[in-house]
């Protein structure tokens, strides 16, 4: 298995992975209108060093496809992989719940959603990788009749079962407060269902106190929790047979100008009880 990788947060769902000479793209998106600091977006020097790029897209939904990623330029082979349920004439392997492919020694797992698209597993230099892209326990709990909820949850627990037995060190996974109560309830399923060893929260809509708030609470003696909140903030990892160490640097205002910011170490969980880290409530 890789021992190191480096996981980038961008904004909402949209995250890049570096294995050794692969870098994973997901989900990219600059924000409604570009929002995103040209200083934070995703920029040719990101691409140096690398021997090939994957860029994977879940699905047509505006705030997980950006059009951008067309145009940037790569002097390492790239490939994109799409969810086909992209307008024809998108550029790239057009995939659906069920393909496998191998592409340049990276071995790709496409499996369902609950909403559009897909989500994908990608085992590349012995680590594996999940985005869910919008695979989440959609129950809308407090708006839903308890026939929709049902369904909901029969739907999930459905896309859920072929991911269960599959072993995943870095998962990227919804946690949207939109729902209301019990919002994180497909986040919590998934954290005791397939113990990844590292969960960052994504699809926070902009309230990074609910990824943070997460990662107090949702730990486990299996998984760690990281938040990872402002555009261009990246964890360092190393993975070892029973430890996973992580450290986490805050990029400057200008990524090119300076040094990385604060440097955070988190250890490893310990074993012990699993409940001894609380908090309040994320308010909805």
């Amino acid at each position: 298995m890789a021992n190191q990788a480096t996981v980038t947060y961008y904004h909402h769902s949209g995250f890049s992975v570096a294995v050794e000479d692969t870098l994973l793209i997901f989900d990219y998106w600059r924000g409604e209108d570009g929002a995103l600091p040209e200083s934070c977006q995703i920029r040719v020097h990101d691409f140096d060093g690398f021997k090939q790029v994957l860029v994977f897209v879940s699905h047509d939904h505006e705030d997980h496809f950006d059009e951008i990623i067309y145009t940037w330029k790569f002097d390492a082979p790239v490939t994109y992989i799409v969810s086909d349920d992209l307008p024809i004439g998108k550029r790239g392997k057009r995939v659906k719940p069920g393909d496998e492919m191998e592409i340049g020694g990276a071995d790709i797992r496409v499996f369902s959603s609950t909403d559009k698209g897909v989500s994908f597993y990608v085992t590349v230099h012995g680590l594996h990788v999940f985005h869910a892209g919008d695979l989440n326990l959609w129950h809308w709990r407090e708006e839903s009749t308890l026939r929709e909820i049902a369904q909901a949850e029969k739907d999930f627990y459905a896309a859920m079962a072929p991911i269960e037995h599959l072993p995943v060190d870095i998962a990227m996974f919804p946690v949207d407060p939109r729902m209301g109560g019990l919002y994180d309830a497909g986040a919590n399923y998934f954290v005791m269902a397939v113990k990844p060893r590292l969960f960052i929260p994504m699809h926070w809509q902009g309230r990074p106190e609910v990824a943070t708030s997460y990662a107090r609470k949702g730990r486990t003696k299996y998984t760690e929790v990281l938040a990872l909140t402002k555009p261009r903030e990246r964890a360092e990892l190393s993975f070892e047979e029973h430890e996973l160490h992580i450290h986490v640097f805050t990029a400057p205002r200008d990524p090119l100008a300076g040094q990385p910011g604060p440097q955070v170490q988190l250890d490893v969980y310990t074993p012990g009880d699993p409940f001894s880290d609380t908090d309040l409530p994320v308010k909805m």
